[in-house]
C-alpha cells in the first residue's frame, strides 16, 4: 500500500504502529476513546510534510474536535474550541493562555481520566454541531 493512496485511518495506524513505545499506545488508547466518545467521528490527516510524511491525526464532527501530536516526551491532544468548553475535571494542562485552543499533554506515566476525556469530547462535539446549526439558521 503506498502512502498516498492509505486511507486517513490507515495512517493514524501507521503513525502508532512507526511510534512503537507509549507514545503509540496512549494515542491509539485515545483515538479508541474519541470514537466511543462519538462514533460519528471523522478522522482525518493533516499537515503531511517530508519531516512528518504521516502527518498530524485530526477529529472532526461539523468542524475539527482535536488534533493528536506526539512529540518525545507527550502525547498532545489540542482542542480547536478548548478555551468554550467547561472542563469540570482539570484535563487541560497545556495551551492555557490562548483565546481559543486549549490542549492536554500525556506523558508516559499518566493515567488517563477516560469518562471526564470522552466528556470533555462529546462538549466539544455539541459546541462544533451547535455552532454548525447557528450557521444554517
Amino acid at each position: 500500500m503506498k502512502e498516498a493512496e492509505a486511507s486517513p485511518s490507515q495512517l493514524i495506524d501507521a503513525k502508532v504502529a512507526a511510534l512503537g513505545d507509549w507514545r503509540g499506545k496512549t494515542l491509539a488508547r485515545l483515538r479508541s476513546l474519541i470514537k466511543e466518545a462519538d462514533t460519528e467521528v471523522v478522522e482525518e490527516v493533516k499537515w503531511r510534510k517530508p519531516s512528518n510524511m504521516l502527518g498530524v491525526p485530526v477529529w472532526n464532527h461539523a468542524g475539527i474536535i482535536c488534533t493528536g501530536e506526539t512529540y518525545k516526551n507527550a502525547v498532545k491532544l489540542t482542542f480547536a474550541k478548548g478555551a468554550s468548553l467547561e472542563d469540570p475535571s482539570g484535563l487541560f494542562n497545556s495551551s492555557l493562555e490562548g483565546n481559543t485552543r486549549r490542549a492536554i499533554d500525556f506523558h508516559e506515566s499518566d493515567v488517563i481520566d477516560e469518562e471526564a476525556f470522552k466528556a470533555l469530547i462529546r462538549a466539544a462535539v455539541a459546541l462544533n454541531t451547535s455552532q454548525d446549526r447557528s450557521k444554517r439558521a
